[in-house]
């Protein structure tokens, strides 16, 4: 059975940094691609980062040079060093695999503010 859990999230003023983790199970942590997503207030959940099995890395536009996505296949874990916060990166966070078809965490809370 496949499980992920975020953890990490928190309220931290704009500027400041967090830094998220994901613990998945039941998987072969090591082959697959694994994402970030995150859903802001009202809005649709998007897309943030990706690592591949292979160790690449890609980001959207607007995390881009702020946020780092890493993995630790030995513990299963992929994180997400998120640096230079905006109140606009307030989102619950999610982490994301595709196994057939699509497994979610349950989510952590980031906010934003001063």
């Amino acid at each position: 059975q496949v499980q992920l859990a975020e953890s990490g999230g928190g309220l931290v003023q704009p500027g400041g940094s967090l830094r998220l983790s994901c613990v998945a199970s039941g998987i072969i942590f090591n082959l697959n691609t694994m994402k970030w997503y995150r859903q802001p207030p009202g809005k649709e959940r998007e897309w943030v980062a990706t690592t591949t099995r292979d160790g690449m890395t890609n980001y959207a536009d607007s995390v881009k040079g702020r946020f780092t996505i890493s993995r630790d296949n030995a513990k299963n874990t992929m994180y997400l060093q998120m640096n230079s916060l905006k109140p606009e990166d307030t989102a619950v966070y999610y982490c994301y695999v595709r196994l057939g078809r699509d497994y979610w965490g349950q989510g952590t809370q980031a906010t934003v503010s001063s």
